[in-house]
């Protein structure tokens, strides 16, 4: 990295975190710590919403994703607008109806406590470790490309939030999430143009897509009904639906943003604004990926993308394998640029057929490559992530970019991973104090207690992701974790809250028996791999309600509860 490209990155940083927490510095009581004030317009509750969802490892993950498997990672996301619309039309009305702080407050008052706790608990254990993790997975990554310290990138990524964070509450992390989503649109936008101008000059858009499609790069539906296939149209719109209504409908984390909406139809208007965005935002960062990929039908690509593994093979006895993997896939990339170059400039639809089929068989014998490379690196380092999908990106970024931009686009996933984790802490944080210690404390005290102990809160809180962060290379796999985490404990919540408001007939003990048992049953189904993760929520979700339904049909009680 050239200097200007550190004035930048530095520069970016430095202005979100000092706006913040200039612009946001005077909470006078907890409703504005916590809910803002409620004066955040549509916008600033739609863009913040989209920026707690999309975390670094979104813009370092899914080009990758789209590198090697084509636009159907996109059907994850079908399910968001019906999700959306339920949301608005049944969770919002009661949250703001009943001015809550936490989604969990409602819990109390339909059922009782010991549920309202539960399920708190549940939330603050999966969103704590995510917190970890969102801090992590791009340190991870920067680290191994930039050869910066993890350790310290840890730290340094975790206390420029929890700085705002703790001084401005959720004002602060509002205002600075417009801030993060212009530089995260910006850089995309300017990644994608550079991207296609350096594309050899005669290869117009229509040409690069006719080699990314002949290659099955821009297959965006699936209609198997396999498990096999973990993103399909069906997992997307059943899955993805249960998915988003529990991420969005329960997650204080989501929550807490629409909750700071000036009005009822603010908060709404926000989350519709988000559901319209959401999917094409990652249609376009997916085609990033496609056109990544097109680019390296003309360029040298490594033959794996992960620096870690690359330095591991240096120093071991498979070396001469592995140099030798290297200069095959060299002379396979001269081959694959002189066809590209006569598949695009064909016209003659028999020659295109052709030369499509030469292509992806070509395509096809990289890949085997790029397999019998990663089966010599698990030989020599077991604990080196050989799933290169995270590196793509990042390593163009880093390779081939311009000085100045490559600043740029590293601010756009520094800014990504402050953003999501800024809204994890102050989630954790207001459910802390609002849901057990305020909840749980005797006597009366002010409300600057309160605001006071949700700042510690929030300090706390962002002390474990760190710490987490700087421990999580004893784990494997940690960057793939964070949806997983979610779907082990999301659709069980999902179903607390859907009995509370549909099922009137069921009491607060079958739900907190229910809500216990299947927890327990979700863990070992995830654990036995019984079905893809996706499907964990409404398996979940399914579950505790047909329990609770069981259970409270057994004791037949009869008792009325407010």
């Amino acid at each position: 990295m050239d200097s200007i490209d550190f004035i930048i990155l530095f520069a970016t940083l430095a202005f979100i975190v000092i706006y913040g927490s200039l612009k946001s510095r005077k909470n006078a009581n907890v409703d504005d710590f916590i809910k803002g004030g409620n004066q955040s317009r549509w916008w600033t509750v739609g863009l913040s919403v989209m920026a707690t969802q999309a975390s670094a490892i979104t813009f370092l993950s899914t080009p990758g994703q789209a590198f090697h498997d084509g636009m159907g990672f996109v059907q994850f996301y079908f399910g968001l607008p019906i999700a959306i619309i339920i949301i608005c039309v049944v969770f919002l009305p009661i949250y703001h109806r009943l001015n809550v702080f936490t989604a969990y407050e409602y819990l109390e008052s339909r059922f009782d406590l010991k549920t309202r706790s539960l399920t708190a608990g549940l939330f603050l254990i999966q969103r704590s470790l995510a917190a970890g993790i969102t801090i992590y997975a791009p340190s991870i990554i920067l680290s191994a490309v930039m050869g910066w310290n993890l350790f310290y990138l840890n730290i340094s990524i975790g206390l420029l939030v929890i700085i705002y964070t703790v001084t401005g509450g959720t004002q602060a992390v509002n205002v600075t999430q417009k801030q993060q989503m212009g530089v995260i649109f910006l850089g995309l936008i300017t990644a994608f143009v550079l991207i296609f101008s350096y594309l050899p000059d005669d290869i117009t858009f229509n040409k690069a897509m006719k080699i990314a499609g002949a290659n099955d790069k821009l297959n965006v539906l699936d209609f198997s009904f396999s498990f096999d296939n973990r993103y399909t149209f069906w997992s997307g719109i059943i899955g993805g639906s249960f998915l988003a209504l529990s991420y969005f409908g329960t997650d204080q984390s989501q929550v807490q943003r629409y909750l700071s909406g000036k009005s009822l139809r603010e908060s709404q208007m926000g989350l519709i604004f988000n559901a319209l965005l959401k999917i094409p935002l990652q249609f376009f960062i997916l085609l990033i990926g496609v056109m990544v990929f097109v680019f390296y039908q003309f360029n040298y690509s490594p033959i794996h993308f992960n620096p870690a593994a690359q330095d591991a093979i240096s120093s071991s006895e498979y070396k001469s394998e592995f140099e030798d993997l290297k200069v095959r896939l060299v002379n396979l990339q001269d081959k694959k640029k002189e066809l590209a170059n006569q598949f695009a400039a064909s016209n003659s639809s028999s020659q295109y057929i052709t030369l499509q089929e030469e292509l992806s068989q070509l395509n096809s014998r990289e890949l085997e490559l790029r397999t019998k490379a990663k089966g010599i690196i698990e030989q020599v380092d077991s604990k080196i992530e050989t799933n290169d999908k995270d590196y793509v990106f990042i390593h163009f970024i880093i390779n081939n970019l311009p000085k100045g931009l490559v600043g740029l686009l590293l601010a756009v996933i520094l800014s990504a991973a402050m953003s999501s984790t800024a809204s994890e802490l102050n989630a954790l944080a207001s459910t802390t104090t609002i849901d057990l210690y305020k909840r749980n404390k005797k006597g009366k005290v002010n409300d600057k207690h309160y605001v006071n102990s949700t700042k510690l809160f929030t300090f706390g809180w962002g002390v474990f992701a760190i710490i987490f962060a700087c421990t999580a290379s004893l784990f494997d796999n940690l960057i793939q974790l964070v949806n997983i985490i979610g779907s082990i404990f999301y659709g069980n919540v999902l179903g607390i809250f859907l009995l509370a408001f549909f099922i009137k007939f069921v009491r607060s003990h079958a739900v907190f028996t229910a809500a216990l048992i299947t927890q327990v049953i979700v863990i070992i189904g995830y654990f036995q791999d019984w079905m893809p993760y996706l499907w964990l929520n409404l398996f979940g979700c399914g579950l505790v309600i047909s329990i609770a339904i069981l259970i409270q049909t057994f004791l037949k009680d009869s008792r009325v509860e407010v």
